[in-house]
């Protein structure tokens, strides 16, 4: 039996979307400084993508406090309980119309193939993506810094992040659309509501 359940707060979704706009935003900007898109011009793509790099550093200080003050951060702490089968039901079983070997609840959101990739997102990627980007901005103060580091390998190093980021918006974007409907899951991070399994 399923039961609507309010699994997502307001500061989550507001979170999730703003990151989300902005993620988009600075791979499109940052394309544009490489010239690989026109929309804006190169001076503007270059300060808006500034702009939305600081807003992206100040959105995540605030998450960051939200979920350590709220204990969130609970959910995004990796375990191995069905890993294998849940990376078995994402390669096969989602094809075959299996039902999927994790239930959401409102103590854990995130299945542990999830937790292990967000945590991975959180605490190595965007944190690489967003100390380059913000080393790259300050370049003309690392010599009063004494930082002797190659300006190309942080350039490198920030656009490789750049990647890893879009490749992991479309695969979120593909698993958004593998609820039990296209735009179940889409509609549960705007409304907050989710029909989960009753337990017990």
């Amino acid at each position: 039996m399923k039961i609507k359940v309010l699994l997502y707060t307001r500061f989550e979704r507001f979170w999730h979307w703003f990151q989300a706009f902005l993620i988009i935003f600075l791979l499109v900007t940052g394309f544009e400084v490489h010239g690989t898109v026109k929309i804006f011009g190169y001076g503007a793509a270059c300060y808006w993508h500034n702009l939305a790099g600081m807003t992206l550093l100040i959105l995540t200080a605030f998450a960051i406090f939200w979920h350590l003050t709220t204990g969130a951060w609970k959910h995004y702490q990796p375990c191995s309980d069905n890993l294998k089968e849940i990376g078995a039901y994402y390669c096969v079983g989602i094809m075959r119309g299996e039902s999927h070997p994790f239930h959401k609840s409102q103590e854990r959101k995130l299945n542990p193939l999830q937790a292990l990739s967000y945590f991975v997102l959180k605490m190595v990627l965007l944190p690489l993506q967003l100390v380059s980007g913000l080393l790259y901005y300050l370049y003309n103060d690392w010599l009063s810094w004494g930082l002797t580091m190659r300006l190309d390998g942080v350039a490198m190093l920030h656009t490789a992040m750049a990647f890893v980021m879009l490749l992991f918006l479309l695969v979120h974007v593909y698993l958004a659309t593998t609820g039990s409907t296209l735009i179940s899951y889409m509609m549960s991070m705007i409304t907050g509501w989710e029909e989960l399994d009753e337990e017990g």
